[in-house]
C-alpha cells in the first residue's frame, strides 16, 4: 500500500520509489542521497539508530536512471559509488574533520549540470541527526542554490525528509519517496514545521490517500 501525504507545497510518498517514480511528471530538478551499499547502517558509530538493510547493496543501475531521468536536471550524492557517465560538475562537501579522522572527510554528489565542479564546506558536528546517513540542510540549500532554483524538486530516497526542508525553506515545491514509515513520519513533521516557520498564514494540512495494492 502506497500512502500519499500532501503537506502544504509538498507531495509526500511512502512506498518503494521503484513503484511510485514511474506514476509521476518529469520534474524541474532531482536532489537526492540513495544508499550507497556500503554498509555504513550497521557501522559501530551508527548503532544508536537501529540496524536495517537499507544500505547492504545499492540500488541496481536501472532505479539510478530512473531517478536521473525524472528531472530536468539530477544532484545524486554518493555518485561516485554509482554507475553513472562523467561529468564535469561535482559537488563536493568538505565535512571539516582532521586528517586523522576514521571516516570519509568529504562526500561526493555527482551531477549532469554543465558548469564547473564546487565545494561546500560544513562541519559534520554541526547539526543533528534523525537518520544515519542525514545531511544538513544548509547542504540541500547549496544544491538548490546551484541548480538556479528549480520550481520542483524531487527526492526519491527522502530519508528524514532534509531536501524537503531546504525547499520549503526556499519556497519550492517538492516531492518525497521514502519507504521506510519511521523516516517518514520525522520526515512529515520536519517539512510540516519547515512550512509552518515560512509561513503566517494557516498551518499547512495534511491530506492521507491509499493509493493501490503493491
Amino acid at each position: 500500500m502506497i500512502e500519499k501525504v500532501i503537506i502544504g507545497d509538498a507531495t509526500l510518498y511512502l512506498g518503494d520509489c521503484m513503484d511510485i517514480l514511474p506514476t509521476l511528471d518529469k520534474v524541474d530538478a532531482v536532489i537526492t542521497d540513495p544508499p550507497y551499499g556500503i554498509g555504513i547502517a550497521k557501522n559501530p558509530v551508527r548503532q544508536a539508530h537501529e540496524k536495517l538493510d537499507w544500505d547492504n547493496a545499492p540500488p541496481d543501475k536501472f532505479l539510478i536512471d530512473m531517478c536521473v531521468n525524472a528531472g530536468n536536471v539530477a544532484v545524486i550524492w554518493g555518485g561516485n559509488y554509482f554507475d553513472l557517465p562523467p561529468t564535469q560538475c561535482f559537488y563536493i562537501w568538505d565535512k571539516q574533520q582532521p586528517l586523522n579522522f576514521s571516516l570519509a572527510m568529504c562526500e561526493m554528489a555527482w551531477t549532469n549540470k554543465k558548469a564547473p565542479a564546487k565545494i561546500y564546506r560544513q562541519s559534520v558536528l554541526s547539526y543533528g541527526k534523525n537518520h544515519p546517513t542525514q545531511k544538513p540542510v544548509e547542504l540541500m540549500v547549496f544544491c538548490i542554490e546551484q541548480l538556479k532554483m528549480p520550481e520542483t524538486i524531487l527526492d526519491p530516497f527522502m530519508g528524514s525528509g532534509t531536501t524537503g526542508v531546504a525547499a520549503m525553506q526556499m519556497g519550492r515545491k517538492f516531492i518525497g519517496i521514502e519507504r521506510e514509515p519511521k523516516y517518514f513520519e520525522i520526515a512529515c513533521e520536519r517539512i510540516e514545521n519547515a512550512q509552518r516557520q515560512q509561513s503566517l498564514f494557516d498551518k499547512p494540512k495534511q491530506k492521507i490517500e491509499q493509493i493501490g495494492m503493491f
